[in-house]
């Protein structure tokens, strides 16, 4: 979700505009710390906090705020129970900043550095004022949003982080399927690269996070791909499936490599790799069937709903021992 070409876009029509942050979120919340939305002065919104009362009333204050015309900057707390008679009995930290026309300048600055599609971060004082002076720095903090004291000077001193840190996928193959797991795909933190030797299996337009790749020979794109890809074959062809599907798993370097099929393929491509003289332990590496194995159904959407909720699963779960394998090597004392 490009938050900075929105904000760019309200300022060009000499628009003001707030932006709502999720700065903070303890126990039962909708939306964890670093979600966002961009709120007009008549109450219309780009993006989400969840939804309910909180997102109601945060749309509210921030339509109250950026009809004011004047930037500025505001952090509420905001309990989900007492204060809004929701279930969810957690507590929300909302930030509320107001863009006016002025700010078009710096906004431009950050929504091409968003366009990029990596992650970046800003930092910026906490001006008296409440307005900020936002500048762009490379080193991306773990947190999504927090306040510091400078230590030199005394004074409040904001770090953001923004942008998605997409997992990236190979999915070789524009059949019936592949052209459904794209579309299931275009809201999730993934990065396509959607690849055919077939030029006339793609269709015209596709959503923003897929790039569509036509080459003689699909499987040899494998040694571009970034360690930690998802890889997902799913061609017209049993044979290219399986070259696919070798190459990727002798690279040892991918957090997933899947083939789409029955358990009838899965053993018949075990048997052939296997006659490669590839390794049993690195056959095993391989998931066939794809997807989350309650769903039955044969529909191309249905097949390509059950792939997502995988790859939503396994990415989910590699962020979080990645995480806490940071976590581990941080307390290490040194020298050891």
């Amino acid at each position: 979700m490009r938050i900075w070409a929105h904000i760019a876009d309200n300022l060009r029509h000499g628009k003001a505009c707030a932006l709502v942050t999720v700065a903070r979120a303890e126990g039962s919340t909708p939306r964890e710390a670093g979600a966002r939305m961009v709120v007009g002065p008549q109450s219309t919104f780009y993006g989400t906090i969840g939804g309910g009362t909180l997102e109601f009333e945060a749309i509210r204050r921030a339509a109250r705020a950026a009809g004011s015309g004047k930037a500025s900057f505001d952090l509420h707390s905001v309990s989900l129970g007492p204060d809004l008679g929701q279930c969810c009995g957690g507590r929300a930290e909302l930030a509320v900043e107001v863009f006016t026309p002025d700010a078009l300048e710096t906004v431009e600055l950050l929504a091409a550095r968003e366009a990029e599609e990596t992650p970046f971060a800003t930092v910026s004082g906490l001006e008296p004022a409440g307005s900020l002076n936002r500048r762009i720095v490379e080193t991306v903090p773990g947190d999504a949003f927090n306040i510091d004291t400078d230590p030199e000077n005394g004074t409040r001193v904001l770090t953001e982080r923004f942008g998605a840190n997409l997992r990236p996928i190979f999915l070789f193959g524009a059949g019936h399927v592949g052209k459904a797991l794209v579309l299931a795909l275009a809201p999730l933190p993934f990065s396509v690269s959607w690849i055919d030797s077939r030029a006339e299996q793609f269709p015209g337009p596709v959503p923003a996070n897929v790039k569509k790749i036509c080459v003689p020979e699909p499987a040899s794109l494998l040694e571009q791909a970034p360690d930690e890809a998802f890889v997902l074959a799913m061609t017209h062809s049993h044979a290219l499936d399986e070259e696919i599907m070798a190459r990727a798993l002798l690279q040892q370097r991918f957090a997933y490599c899947g083939v789409i099929g029955s358990k009838t393929k899965r053993a018949r491509f075990r048997r052939r790799l296997k006659s490669r003289g590839m390794d049993v332990s690195l056959i095993s590496k391989m998931v066939c069937p794809v997807g989350v194995s309650a769903i039955k159904s044969k529909h191309p959407a249905a097949i390509a709903a059950g792939i997502a909720v995988e790859f939503l699963e396994r990415d989910e779960a590699g962020h979080q021992q990645a995480a806490a394998g940071k976590g581990l090597a941080q307390n290490i004392p040194y020298g050891q």
